[in-house]
C-alpha cells in the first residue's frame, strides 16, 4: 500500500518545490505551459486509502501510475 512519504518522496524526485510545511508539506511544481500544479502531503507516516490516492494521483500530481511509481 502507498504511504505518504512516497508522495514526499516523489515530489523531491520530480522537481517539485517545497514552498510551506506546517502539519503538512506543501509542494507546487510549474509546468512549462505556465500551470501551477499544487499538493499537500501529511507528515503522518501511514498509508494512503485507495480513493484519496486516486483523488492525488488525478487532481494534483496529474501523472500516471507508472509515471509515478518510476520516480519513487
Amino acid at each position: 500500500m502507498l504511504r505518504w512519504r512516497d508522495i514526499k518522496r516523489f515530489c523531491e524526485n520530480d522537481g517539485w518545490e517545497l514552498y510551506k510545511q506546517t502539519d503538512h508539506y506543501f509542494y507546487r511544481k510549474l509546468m512549462p505551459g505556465g500551470t501551477l500544479k499544487r499538493t499537500k502531503i501529511s507528515m503522518d507516516s501511514g498509508e494512503v486509502s485507495g480513493h484519496l490516492w486516486e483523488e492525488i494521483l488525478k487532481r494534483q500530481l496529474q501523472v500516471t501510475k507508472e509515471y509515478f511509481n518510476g520516480k519513487i
